[in-house]
């Protein structure tokens, strides 16, 4: 089947980090941004977590979102949910200083331009567990913009985490996609990688590498951007 979509992963993959070092980063300035309104930095965490769960654990019945908001509150009660517009804040100011612990790689946005300019359509198949103003932010990072990509899965739009199988059925589902025309890239083997399972195609970017599993990344196409841009060139030319 022709090669239509690239599915990008965005933390590590287009966007260089640590994944521990910028978590920390992130911790300690919404801590920091909380505190005076009454919230336990070590409560925070927690709660933090435990709707991070929630979002991993969703079964597609409410969004993302939801499902945040209802783990959080059953730490802090359903008040809780009235210092949204505080969290919206610390993303729009506070949050864009953990930029610092992040890296940044020129041939990220090169390489987003190249395939669309082979006129193919991209996604930014992020896991949604933040809200759209922080993703979009993260976008920017990495020097390119929301507009770059037909979709950009964030907490508010999306029912599903990675890796359940289910998140890429709702991407699919949604923008009219079979899983044959996509490719779907990442650092993350378990996250990512397990797109394969429903007939798309994958591509390893293993400079950030996540391979909890320890699996033997040589049975995936992998490599650089450089790389990248060539195994599509040749899935490319296969149908043509």
């Amino acid at each position: 089947m022709k090669l239509t979509t690239v599915f990008f992963d965005l933390d590590g993959t287009l966007l260089p980090m640590d994944q521990d070092t910028f978590v920390g980063a992130y911790f300690r300035g919404l801590s920091k941004k909380l505190a005076p309104h009454g919230y336990d930095p070590e409560k925070l965490v927690k709660g933090i977590w435990a709707g991070t769960g929630a979002m991993v654990q969703n079964d597609g019945s409410v969004t993302n979102e939801a499902a945040f908001w209802r783990a959080f509150c059953s730490l802090f009660g359903e008040n809780a949910r009235q210092d949204e517009p505080i969290f919206a804040e610390f993303y729009a100011t506070d949050f864009q200083k953990v930029q610092q612990v992040c890296g940044f790689d020129p041939e990220a946005a090169s390489t987003v331009a190249s395939i669309k300019s082979m006129g193919l359509t991209t996604v930014l198949a992020t896991n949604p567990i933040f809200p759209a103003i922080a993703t979009h932010s993260r976008t920017r990072w990495a020097g390119l913009k929301p507009e770059d990509f037909r979709l950009i899965t964030t907490y508010e739009n999306s029912r599903y985490c990675k890796p359940n199988l289910d998140y890429y059925r709702q991407i699919l589902r949604e923008l009219g996609l079979d899983a044959g025309e996509c490719l779907m890239v990442g650092n993350d083997v378990a996250e990512d990688m397990v797109a394969g399972e429903l007939g798309m195609d994958v591509f390893l970017l293993p400079k950030c590498l996540i391979n909890k599993g320890g699996e033997d990344i040589s049975r995936y196409p992998h490599g650089d951007f450089g790389d990248l841009l060539k195994f599509i060139r040749r899935r490319m030319a296969e149908v043509s």
